[in-house]
């Protein structure tokens, strides 16, 4: 199964709960009012779009349908899915043109922080980079160690100390490895924090001095991992990481979990930041670098179009 099939499959949820009941809605409504637009509302909050986002797409859709003379339901049907389309943005991938760059990850315990370092591992390997993983997260017990188990999956290789090591020394030692090794990519994995952990935020501070100072010319990214299942809560954690840290790009995992993949346009059209990986499974090869049209295909697309 190619991942298209694998993307649709994973999005399966979300496609049947919201876009489901979006065919059933445009194919009742009778005429287009403040009702039909209150109940799209509706539709669009409950697949986790957001507020801001859902204002957004109604006030654009409103727009169309006024300036067009859209009346039948699949002119509408179609007008919206455009919108929601063009809301999801373009692609824009990974910032690592010199070598070696560096690809910081940060997130919350429990996001799949570190499958989804291992994943993407895989794929730049596969893409024929060097990659080099450095284990800096030393204060959770057995991290290095699952990292570990993940990186030899990818077939990479990883640079560690003892639990409790410095995080900041563990990437010192990964930089003159990724150097030495003549690799093409450092990946860092740091420990889960939030926010609010002014410790773990110093220490983020400090690992992002270390790589300031030992590449000073090296594209960096700063990717943050959050959890579809989440929801909201995803997007808020998001808005409260990017006040405290200087983040790139979004890891969205487990949409394969939830059936209100709409999170994923509130997180672009809220943050402005772009998502550049998503994970729809447990498989090494079930996370890839996002793509918009390929996303909207697997979402969008029916028999009914």
């Amino acid at each position: 199964m190619g991942f298209f099939d694998r993307l649709k499959e994973g999005l399966a949820k979300t496609k049947k709960s919201f876009f489901g009941k979006i065919d059933d809605f445009f194919k009742n409504f009778v005429r287009i009012d403040e009702d039909f637009f209150e109940e799209l509302e509706e539709l669009l909050i409950c697949a986790d779009v957001g507020v801001s986002a859902t204002e957004e797409i109604l006030d654009t859709l409103r727009d169309k349908v006024k300036d067009e003379r859209l009346s039948s339901p699949e002119e509408i049907k179609k007008a919206f899915i455009e919108i929601l389309k063009s809301t999801i943005g373009e692609h824009e991938g990974l910032r690592i043109n010199t070598k070696p760059s560096v690809i910081l990850v940060i997130g919350v315990n429990g996001v799949g922080k570190t499958t989804s370092i291992g994943k993407i591992a895989k794929f730049l390997k596969d893409d024929g980079k060097k990659v080099v993983v450095a284990a800096a997260d030393t204060f959770r017990a057995a991290a290095a160690e699952q990292l570990e188990v993940w990186c030899n999956r990818a077939g990479v290789d990883i640079i560690k100390q003892d639990a409790g090591a410095d995080p900041a020394a563990v990437v010192f030692d990964a930089i003159n490895a990724v150097k030495s090794r003549k690799g093409d990519v450092l990946i860092v994995d740091t420990a889960g924090r939030l926010h609010n952990k002014k410790n773990l935020m110093d220490e983020l501070a400090k690992i992002k001095r270390v790589i300031d100072r030992e590449l000073p010319d090296s594209d960096k990214e700063t990717l943050l991992v959050i959890d579809a299942t989440t929801g909201q809560n995803a997007v808020n954690q998001a808005k409260e990481f990017k006040d405290a840290a200087n983040i790139t790009g979004i890891i969205m995992t487990k949409l394969d979990g939830t059936a209100k993949g709409g999170v994923l346009i509130s997180v672009k059209r809220e943050l402005n930041i772009p998502v550049k990986f998503i994970g729809v499974g447990e498989k090494v090869e079930d996370m890839r670098p996002f793509d918009p049209d390929e996303f909207a295909m697997a979402l969008f697309d029916s028999e009914e179009e």
